[in-house]
């Protein structure tokens, strides 16, 4: 078959394949133009999820009648002129293949109207044939009509799903577009009926952002999320992250967004889950609403046809500055923090400092105490459990230590209450049952003593840092080229993380020492898995979530047990140091260490008041 250039219509079908997908590809291509264009307020209207109608009305700067063709031709755009243009790109649309693409695969008109012009103009495109410039009453703005989506390619209109699956994932992309735009008034109708109104508000500040926040995730979302705002390295990260205990089954509540745009990004979500791994209970998935805001020559934008994807200059840089953020951000999820004290409140959505070691939230004057248990690693966890003694009476086999001080058990004599308030009794030989300014708290105590026992050896054990350990006869380690590769650009990273090895051949790798903590796991898996890691990420945490593990194995054995009987300023002791613990609103596997119970609510068990 001889070679000849493809029709303008096909070559405008092909382009289709890749930018249209479904209805939910053409509302987002066209409401993005209308952002584009300075909008602040889009209307979108649906007919059967959009296959049979999507209509988008804006009130942005509008369109010259003389430049409608244009508009519908391929590779025009109003964004960008030049190469730098292109590797600074702001705006959301750049590459102009939308309207045609969509236009030739439809039934589609475009009116449009700019502020200073008397009248409008409307242009009709039928499957891809361009018709003539007609005056058209029309108010300031533009409005596209895309019919029949899909009618002159039966092939692929065929695999379009039900009315309200496709209505579904337009849905899903205006609710990400509202987390993001909270300045732009978002209307939405089907069949004729008003289906979603997202209200704007000129302001957007952190208030509004959080009515946004709330409007579209729910106010259980809401209510349990921390506010994080960080900067560095010429980098800001802010938004919100779901607290531990608010957890999901699947990943339908991430959102992250690189200078306001929606993309999915492997290395960030690896970030993420890292930084939440030592507190979500397992099988379970974080839920957050994060903005990156990065120089826009740091990123390129252009990587992806339906722009889902971005690629980072220092993706290095970008996961750990992610990772860091929020591990400092969840550190300071300590049990009791945002609980009310006397005359003093937490106020949600309130900022959290990253690495700046912020003070638990609590009452006004009050300050946590921890137990002076700085020891070495090898004596935290025996030193820990043989503050209590076994349930009946005798030894714990344990070295003997005292118990703690008597007055971390009593009321302050200020009169504050600390956050997880004071011990009133034991349940059943698990639970302890304390009292707040606000009501009645539960601690789960071998949970929580887990937890503290597990920090204390994770602080101790950094204190140390990881040391190597030699091995009589060194490792020889067969590889793919591309991990020897890795290990021998990396070899520092590695020797940081207690590994010496050297490139002995193309496919084999000569492994001198290993952490000398993980010595007698499997130092040969542990290795593939960081060059892994650090291949795809650029990071790796491997030997720290090992070495994790086997903390925890010690936090957890050394740990008070079910049904030992303890004194009330044993509990109270217990108390103050979750107060003073990071991450202690959860135990070691993710699980909830405490719960409170407000006077109302018991009031309401009661229907007291009624």
């Amino acid at each position: 078959m001889p070679i000849r250039p493809l029709p303008d219509t096909l070559i405008n079908q092909i382009a289709a394949g890749e930018v249209v997908e479904r209805p939910a590809s053409v509302v987002k291509e066209l409401v993005e133009n209308a952002l584009d264009a300075g909008a602040r307020r889009v209307d979108i209207d649906l007919e059967e999820g959009g296959i049979r109608l999507i209509r988008i009305r804006d009130d942005g700067g509008g369109i010259a009648p003389e430049e409608l063709p244009l508009a519908v031709s391929r590779h025009a755009t109003s964004k960008i002129a030049s190469l730098d243009d292109l590797e600074a790109v702001a705006t959301l649309g750049f590459r102009g293949e939308a309207l045609p693409s969509i236009a030739s695969v439809s039934r589609f008109q475009l009116s449009s109207r700019r502020p200073g012009d008397e009248h409008g103009a409307a242009l009709q495109v039928d499957g891809g044939r361009v018709g003539e410039v007609a005056p058209k009453a029309h108010a300031p703005g533009t409005t596209v009509e895309v019919r029949d989506l899909f009618f002159n390619v039966p092939a692929r209109r065929k695999f379009l799903r039900a009315e309200r699956t496709e209505l579904g994932h337009i849905e899903e992309w205006l609710r990400s577009l509202a987390l993001a735009r909270p300045d732009v008034e978002l209307r939405v109708s089907h069949n004729g009926k008003p289906s979603r109104r997202y209200k704007s508000d000129a302001q957007a500040g952190d208030a509004e952002a959080a009515a946004r926040l709330g409007e579209t995730l729910g106010e259980e979302f809401a209510g349990n999320a921390l506010r994080i705002d960080h900067s560095g390295a010429g980098l800001r990260l802010h938004g919100w992250i779901a607290q531990p205990h608010y957890s999901r089954a699947s990943t339908d509540q991430q959102y992250f967004y690189v200078n306001g745009r929606a993309v999915r990004d492997r290395s960030v979500a690896h970030a993420v889950k890292l930084a939440y791994q030592d507190v979500l209970f397992h099988g379970r998935q974080p839920a957050y609403v994060l903005f990156l805001q990065v120089d826009p020559t740091r990123v390129d934008v252009n990587v992806h046809p339906a722009k889902h994807e971005v690629r980072f200059r220092d993706g290095r840089l970008i996961h750990d500055f992610v990772y860091r953020t929020l591990q400092d951000a969840l550190a300071q999820t300590r049990a009791g923090a945002g609980v009310a004290g006397a005359g003093h409140a937490t106020a949600p959505f309130a900022p959290i400092p990253a690495g700046t070691g912020a003070a638990i939230p609590g009452p006004a004057g009050w300050t946590p105490r921890p137990q002076p248990l700085g020891l070495r690693v090898d004596e935290a966890v025996g030193a820990y459990a043989s503050l209590y003694a076994a349930p009946d009476g005798g030894s714990t086999g344990f070295p003997p230590a005292s118990l703690p001080r008597q007055d971390t058990a009593l009321p302050a004599s200020d009169g504050q209450v600390p956050p997880l308030g004071y011990a009133i009794a034991q349940l059943h030989g698990i639970y302890i049952l304390a009292e707040n300014a606000e009501g009645p708290v539960v601690v789960d105590m071998h949970a929580a003593h887990e937890r503290i026992g597990y920090e204390r050896l994770k602080g101790a054990h950094d204190g140390i840092g990881l040391r190597a350990q030699p091995l009589l006869v060194p490792l020889v380690l067969a590889v793919g080229e591309r991990d020897a590769d890795v290990a021998e650009r990396e070899a520092q990273t590695l020797a940081e993380l207690g590994f010496d090895v050297t490139r002995s051949g193309p496919q084999t790798l000569g492994v001198r020492s290993v952490p000398a903590l993980l010595a007698h796991a499997e130092p040969e898996a542990l290795l593939r898995d960081v060059l892994a890691d650090l291949r795809e990420h650029g990071a790796s945490r491997r030997v720290a979530a090992a070495r994790d593990e086997l903390l925890s194995t010690m936090a957890c054995h050394g740990a008070v047990r079910a049904n030992r009987r303890l004194t009330v300023p044993e509990m109270n002791a217990l108390l103050r140091d979750m107060e003073a613990t990071e991450r202690s609103g959860q135990c070691n596997h993710g699980r909830p260490t405490w719960a409170r119970f407000s006077l109302g609510e018991i009031d309401r068990w009661f229907l007291r008041g009624r």
